[in-house]
């Protein structure tokens, strides 16, 4: 029995993703991965720490094993640690990525870290420090002495935390990403010469070889990015690629003509905006196109295997040539094998039937999943105007509105505020509004204003000794593209009234909503059409995953024990949140909403067991559209009618 016993010791101790502190070694050699000199294919998933509550981690991993994965890929977003200039977190709650990283070792899993310094993933800026832009004569993404040097802060840094986690000091990581998906900007900016760009990415390589990564590097990118992308002593991959042979090709022509073979972003699902359907990728094609890439001995790792959830402010945004931003979902579920809750999908279990089949390891059962409640129904008894709360702190003063960055503020919401001695009437317009605002004369809702659709004016009437509120939300900053460089937030080109520029005299009031705001402490009141806050308690016997039914809400934001769920908005598709069990305790706990529209009175607030994340709103466009058509048919009819009438007396 006891040499049974070694002989099962023996062999999980070899086993490549064995969950075990000795020195193992990972290299690429011959065209192949090696992990302790033994070609082994490596089969990933992308989880983002920052995404997914602490207490989850393991749960989660351990469901990416059961599906037959031997590594976990994630993102480090510079933004997410340095909380404030200078400030770092490494060690609280979500942001202990060394304590991700020890309970992947633990699970047995390899670990592949993308460090950026850009990130992209729908993340807030791609992961960049809002206040970069306030740095005078820094460049992002650039070869700019400036930026580089804020670069070296963070790797360094970050280096500090995981140094020792790398398989050459026992660790599980076992490749390191050098810069990302640089290819696409190098292609976005062709106004800056390739050699310069190429002086960049080879410059961050460097640092992160100065600051102690000594694993494999690797770079991603669209296939037919690779000139701009691929950096030197980096093996290529490629995102997205499912053309097994041209992704061999574009592979050997950029590393010495062989192997190995990789989709670093291999996509299970697609991104989410907000006002666009949420996107759905059917499981048949990934599961064919999965099968390829085993059959083809292609390396891969799942974008997104778990996409999770941008709790808080730290969902992006991108753009296109029809909208000037497109703001991501709070939900980042991504249609991936692993459901934003942490379920098993239905993607899930048609990837994990046909890994077993392929894999050289023995694929674990599926682990249960977090329980599912739902809370007893929230009577939001107490109200308070957001308005009259801003009131008792001090604005800042200017001639012109500032910009959330010059009023050193990076998230939430700003209110700008100017009092008239004298009327004014006309088109009001917001050149460059970022990003959505509600507008206010004398205390009364007037309009809104909406970089989504482009919506930068409206016709206004300020009487006699009025005041103007302009309420201004950042949805995100942009985090793909020629644009990232363009991320100012609030009120960015002046207002003007019927063409007069208003200047003078404006207050600004900062409230970044950084914290889960005490209802105690704010005057109780409530006006219709002004920002609200709502506040209720609810007792729990016991607890769970549930999701938060908003559909009848307008637009804001849901606290729960000092916890920012996220953003909720009516105009879909996401119409619930995700509401963690690890954040609910027995007994009583407490939430605020902060509701922007405000359109009714809302009294209680309440949830449901499954999400609902692909309801879009009609809007009141789309209705006059639908009454158009009944009464273009209506007259066609009547038409027709005349025409059959006529027919019949001709006869």
């Amino acid at each position: 029995m006891k040499h049974f016993l070694l002989g099962i010791l023996l062999m999980l101790c070899c086993h490549p993703c064995a969950a075990k502190s000795g020195r193992h070694t990972f290299a690429i050699e011959n065209g192949q991965f090696l992990y302790d000199g033994k070609p082994t294919p490596i089969y990933s998933g992308e989880m983002h720490f920052a995404r997914v509550p602490a207490p989850y981690w393991r749960h989660r991993l351990r469901m990416m094993k059961a599906m037959g994965l031997n590594a976990v890929a994630t993102y480090v977003f510079w933004n997410f640690h340095e909380v404030s200039p200078g400030q770092w977190d490494w060690t609280t709650g979500e942001h202990n990525l060394r304590q991700y990283i020890q309970t992947a070792q633990e699970e047995g899993l390899m670990v592949i870290l993308r460090p950026g310094p850009y990130c992209c993933a729908e993340w807030e800026y791609g992961g960049y420090p809002w206040w970069l832009q306030q740095e005078k004569d820094l460049v992002i993404r650039a070869n700019n002495r400036a930026f580089l040097d804020s670069c070296s802060v963070y790797i360094h840094q970050l280096a500090d935390q995981v140094r020792d986690l790398q398989i050459t000091h026992g660790g599980p990581i076992i490749m390191v990403q050098a810069e990302n998906e640089f290819g696409s900007y190098v292609a976005q900016r062709p106004d800056i010469p390739l050699e310069e760009h190429k002086r960049y990415s080879s410059a961050i390589r460097q640092t992160l070889i100065d600051a102690g990564f000594n694993v494999p590097m690797f770079t991603s990118d669209g296939s037919w990015l690779f000139q701009g992308g691929a950096i030197e002593g980096a093996l290529p991959t490629a995102n997205g690629e499912d053309n097994v042979e041209n992704l061999k090709k574009v592979v050997n022509e950029y590393h010495s003509g062989q192997g190995p073979y990789m989709v670093a972003e291999f996509y299970p699902g697609w991104l989410d905006h907000w006002n666009e359907p949420f996107v759905r990728v059917s499981t048949d094609r990934i599961v064919t196109q999965t099968q390829k890439y085993l059959e083809n001995g292609i390396n891969f790792n799942f974008y997104m295997v778990h996409g999770g959830t941008n709790f808080g402010f730290w969902a992006g945004a991108n753009y296109n040539t029809d909208t000037n931003i497109q703001p991501d979902l709070t939900s980042y579920d991504y249609d991936a094998p692993i459901s934003e809750a942490g379920w098993a999908t239905e993607k899930y279990t048609a990837i994990r039937e046909l890994m077993k089949k392929h894999v050289p390891y023995e694929v674990p059962e599926v682990p249960a999943p977090v329980p599912v409640i739902t809370i007893p129904e929230v009577f939001l008894s107490t109200t308070c105007d957001v308005l009259s709360l801003l009131e008792k702190q001090a604005p800042v003063e200017a001639d012109r509105p500032m910009n959330f960055e010059d009023l050193s503020q990076g998230f939430g919401y700003v209110l700008y505020r100017r009092h008239f001695n004298q009327p004014i009437s006309g088109m009001m317009h917001v050149p460059g509004i970022a990003d959505f605002a509600t507008v206010y004369v004398d205390g009364k809702k007037v309009g809104e204003l909406n970089r989504l659709t482009d919506t930068d004016s409206i016709a206004i009437d300020l009487p006699f000794n009025s005041t103007l509120d302009i309420l201004v939300e950042n949805l995100g900053r942009i985090n793909y593209g020629a644009r990232i460089q363009d991320n100012h937030k609030g009120i960015t080109q002046g207002v003007s009234i019927d063409g007069t520029p208003i200047s003078g005299q404006w207050s600004m009031y900062r409230l970044p909503m950084s914290e889960m705001p005490r209802m105690q402490d704010a005057v109780q009141g409530y006006r219709k059409g002004c920002p609200t806050l709502y506040g209720g308690t609810f007792t729990l016997d016991k607890v769970g995953d549930t999701f938060l039914d908003m559909e009848r809400w307008g637009k804001g934001i849901v606290f729960v024990n000092g916890h920012n769920l996220g953003r909720y908005w009516k105009i879909g598709p996401q119409q619930t949140l995700y509401l963690p069990g690890c954040w609910l305790k027995e007994g009583e706990n407490e939430v605020v909403v902060f509701e922007q529209l405000n359109d009714s009175r809302q009294y209680s607030l309440t949830s449901v067991a499954t999400p609902v994340l692909d309801r879009l709103q009609t809007t009141e466009s789309e209705a006059e559209s639908a009454d158009e058509i009944i009464a273009r048919l209506t007259k066609e009819n009547k038409a027709l009618r005349a025409r059959i009438a006529e027919l019949e007396r001709s006869r």
